[in-house]
């Protein structure tokens, strides 16, 4: 257990400057993210990708889908310095749910969509 959170730990680390640039790069750039964020349409999963929050028109599952590849390609891009592409995704989902405004959408550890409210998002045990 200890060395899950060492790796955890360190996953962070290189992931901290990374994460911070990849989801307001991705909003900047695509207005029709931030509406569908808002809107509660789409959400943040605890593994690091967005997700969709019910039906959704095959135009937001495309933009949720190429954000997603957008998002894999730097977490392989920075895994190469030592971590897997899923613990860098694990660590990115940690801080993209903690980085949740109140009224967005954000995958609870059970599966289960919340929307945020004023209080902490309820995360993963092991998130640092």
């Amino acid at each position: 257990m200890k060395t899950v959170r060492s790796i955890v730990v360190i996953a962070a680390a290189l992931a901290a400057a990374q994460v911070a640039t990849v989801a307001p790069a991705l909003a900047q750039r695509d207005p029709a993210y931030q509406a569908a964020r808002s809107a509660g349409q789409i959400g943040e999963q605890p593994d690091g990708y967005l997700g969709v929050v019910g039906a959704a028109s095959p135009e937001l599952r495309a933009l949720v889908n190429n954000i997603n590849i957008q998002r894999k390609a730097k977490y392989t891009q920075t895994a190469a310095a030592g971590a897997t592409v899923e613990q860098m995704a694990f660590t990115s989902g940690c801080r993209l749910i903690a980085a949740t405004v109140p009224g967005e959408k954000y995958k609870t550890p059970a599966g289960i969509w919340a929307t945020r409210t004023a209080a902490p998002p309820e995360r993963d045990s092991r998130c640092v």
